[in-house]
């Protein structure tokens, strides 16, 4: 039997009426978790935090930085003083060498290093040795040939010492400190030929157009035989080093003897009036043959160590 459903009926969910746009709400509804918010108080905040448009505030600053006469102050000043530190280190570089030298020196590209690679390693077939002028300026490496360069030392003795760290790695004898002294004993030797050079020439009073940039590159040129030296005493053992040896060393003093003979004994027109003028051709002979024997020796001396 049914009973009467007495006190129950049926409701149906009643819809929220939005609240009058002019009496602010006694409670907040926080039914839905999110607390309401007004767009127009939204907007209206955004403009006033942002200067004029939400999450604007990082460009309104920016804005400020550079309009502040403090910060626009700070920037030029910042700006000067990094020009005057520029021009302090390029004046202190050109009172021990001149910038558009060294930049001679480096004029190279890739025809000229193939050709004077294959100059230093097979110069006997080689005939012209004059380094030639335009309007008495040399020509760069790049027109000629037998101009000296900085670029090819200078590669090959970072590569002499990468190879060196190879070679002591193979053997098990790597370490920081015997790469270190390798290169350093390198570097000395090349100075202290230079050195050598630059006192004879001035104590035998030998007037020449060589310039210490030339004497380096002509002392760095060793590290071109330096490097096929140590490759053929790691390829094919001691019997390929002594006979790379052989060949480079020749190689090498040939070019040096033919160069250095261009350079030293070019100018020995002006030295030929005045006393001791029969002695100059002599001198000049003997410091060209003393720095292309000393060669060799170098060579042995930097390299017999890395072959076991």
């Amino acid at each position: 039997m049914a009973l009467p459903q007495q006190g129950y009926r049926a409701t149906k969910p009643r819809a929220r009426a939005a609240p009058p746009t002019g009496d602010p709400l006694l409670f907040e509804d926080t039914s839905s978790g999110v607390p309401p918010m007004n767009s127009q108080n939204y907007y209206e905040s955004g403009y006033n935090m942002g200067g004029g448009a939400p999450g604007g505030q990082g460009a309104s600053g920016v804005n400020n930085l550079f309009t502040d006469p403090v910060a626009s102050a700070a920037v030029m000043y910042g700006s000067s003083l990094a020009n005057q530190g520029k021009d302090m280190v390029n004046k202190e570089i050109s009172r021990f060498m001149s910038v558009n030298k060294l930049k001679y020196f480096f004029a190279v590209d890739t025809k000229y290093v193939v050709k004077k690679l294959m100059l230093l390693m097979f110069p006997y077939t080689h005939q012209d040795w004059e380094v030639r002028y335009h309007r008495d300026t040399p020509l760069t490496p790049r027109h000629d040939v037998n101009a000296p360069d900085l670029y090819i030392p200078t590669m090959a003795f970072i590569t002499y010492i990468l190879l060196a760290g190879m070679a002591l790695g193979i053997q098990q004898r790597f370490s920081p400190e015997v790469l270190g002294l390798c290169a350093s004993t390198a570097l000395v030797w090349v100075i202290i030929e230079v050195l050598v050079m630059l006192l004879s020439l001035y104590l035998l009073t030998v007037h020449t157009d060589l310039s210490t940039f030339d004497l380096v590159a002509y002392s760095g040129y060793k590290y071109v035989g330096m490097i096929f030296t140590v490759l053929c005493g790691l390829l094919f053992g001691s019997d390929g080093y002594y006979v790379a040896l052989a060949w480079s060393s020749c190689a090498l003093m040939f070019f040096i003897v033919r160069s250095l003979k261009m350079k030293i004994l070019s100018s020995l027109s002006a030295d030929s009036m005045g006393a001791g003028a029969s002695a100059k051709p002599r001198f000049r002979l003997y410091i060209t043959v003393a720095s292309a024997a000393f060669q060799p020796l170098i060579i042995y001396w930097l390299t017999a160590h890395l072959i076991r």
